[in-house]
């Protein structure tokens, strides 16, 4: 069977600016993206329905038979069940909710939309986790990375950890293979710790969990990391984080303090950056939504910032409660920085100007041969939509 992942259009507007450079199911909440929950459990590759200047780097891959799934939503053990048991003019619903649907390639071509009318409807009995709003990837990160803890390591063996570490409470500390880790405090009281390949935890290090250390992060050393928060891939993290998600290959490999944050792939906060979480009123915090055009009420007491692909920040820069920075921005200067950064902009509290594009594409190009990658035409012509998308509403 051929399987879709799809963007409502709703949500992924409420994701931004973390759906600028990605469809809804490549976040990453838990130890896994989205999609890579689906691939593993369904033991298949997938494709994307999304918006079209995505498509060049996420093409769809369409067939007779397609199962559309909503690249909002995580699988669990029934929906994965019902899903591979679903026939055509059949679809899968948690309230109102779409998790799933059948349709042929002429569906799909005919309606361009996931919806289909005149199908049956197949309730699922538990609700699923599901990520509609970006405060809501740290919020339910818990869950994710507790559910996709029990799903990669169950029937699997940890490797050993060397007797420099210390380890606490009865939860697991799991490794997967070529980890390093030395003179590091492991404590599992609240959660467990799951530490993916290749990663490095360096001397001195307190990590309590739940916490994920995806494939080849490196933790600096005396770090200290409060969970549930993930580090994704290639990531480099020092300083204090607490209960935050960094998608992959992104740098706070300083002291500085993280807290209730989200921040995408490629970005760098300089040396003790450090986000404000809660206001000093105790009041909830409100964030700028880009589907509403103005600040909503999360109904969080607590939330740092989110950050967009290819943001930078300097030195000693302070990001206040609730901070939305778009996507391949370069933030700098003292004093608090606005609650709303839109993407491509430079500056800091001094005033803003427009990110040059080209010195951006530059930019991200050494910043990809760091790690080396190439920072290839699909990667620049994708950054260069964004550009242009963003640039017809700087609101956006």
């Amino acid at each position: 069977m051929n399987y879709i992942l799809f963007d409502e259009s709703n949500v992924r507007t409420s994701l931004l600016p973390l759906t600028f450079m990605r469809p809804v199911g490549d976040i990453r909440i838990g130890i896994l993206t989205i999609r890579e929950k689906w691939e593993k459990r369904l033991n298949t590759k997938t494709s994307s329905l999304t918006d079209n200047y995505l498509s060049k780097k996420y093409p769809i891959i369409k067939e007779e038979q397609n199962i559309l799934i909503n690249g909002s939503v995580c699988p669990t053990d029934e929906i994965i069940e019902l899903v591979k048991k679903l026939r055509p003019h059949q679809t899968i619903v948690s309230g109102e909710t779409i998790i799933a649907l059948h349709v042929t390639a002429e569906e799909l071509d005919n309606t361009g939309d996931p919806t289909v009318e005149g199908i049956e409807e197949i309730e699922v009995k538990e609700c699923p986790l599901q990520v509609s709003h970006t405060w809501e990837i740290f919020s339910k990160n818990e869950k994710a990375i507790l559910d996709d803890f029990n799903f990669l390591t169950q029937g699997r063996r940890s490797h050993a950890l060397n007797k420099t570490n210390v380890v606490l409470g009865n939860n697991q500390v799991f490794l997967e293979k070529g980890t390093k880790i030395n003179c590091a405090v492991l404590n599992t009281t609240k959660g467990p710790i799951y530490i993916g390949e290749g990663a490095e935890i360096m001397e001195g290090s307190m990590i309590r969990g739940p916490i994920a250390i995806c494939d080849h992060a490196q933790v600096k050393m005396l770090a200290k990391l409060y969970g549930p928060t993930t580090i994704g891939p290639y990531s480099r993290v020092g300083g204090e984080v607490n209960n935050s998600v960094i998608f992959g290959y992104s740098n706070k490999a300083h002291d500085g303090f993280l807290g209730h944050s989200v921040i995408a792939e490629w970005c760098n906060l300089g040396a003790d950056t450090n986000t404000s979480n809660l206001k000093n009123t105790y009041d909830c915090v409100r964030l700028w939504s880009y589907s509403k055009q103005t600040f909503i009420n999360t109904h969080l007491q607590f939330c740092g910032l989110i950050m967009g692909d290819h943001s930078k920040s300097g030195i000693d820069t302070m990001f206040n409660t609730g901070t939305v920075v778009g996507v391949n921005t370069n933030i700098f200067g003292t004093g608090f920085q606005r609650n709303f950064i839109p993407s491509f902009t430079w500056g800091g509290t001094t005033g803003h100007s427009n990110y040059n594009l080209e010195k951006g594409i530059e930019v991200a190009t050494a910043v990809f041969k760091r790690r080396g990658l190439e920072f290839d035409e699909v990667e620049r012509t994708l950054l260069s939509d964004v550009y242009r998308l963003t640039l017809k509403n700087k609101r956006l």
